[in-house]
């Protein structure tokens, strides 16, 4: 178990494991999620620290084949 001190400002700081299981760095931004008298720290995720993290391996599909793709989609419910 890991612990950390609150400060008289309500500050804590994340204990390195905690930082490299979440895989945050300094200046980034968590979320608290408050449930049934716990609480959950969820890294916030920057848009660029997105790119590439959905990968397609087939050929590039055009604008209008996924606005087709779409339709059909919304067609089928």
């Amino acid at each position: 178990m890991l612990e950390s001190a609150v400060t008289k400002k309500g500050q804590t700081t994340l204990p390195k494991p905690v930082r490299d299981i979440l895989g945050v760095q300094a200046g980034d931004r968590v979320r608290y999620i408050v449930l049934d008298g716990e609480v959950r720290i969820l890294p916030v995720r920057p848009i660029h620290r997105l790119f590439g993290v959905l990968k397609h391996d087939g050929p590039p599909v055009t604008v209008e084949e996924m606005e087709q793709a779409v339709a059909d989609g919304a067609s089928e419910e």
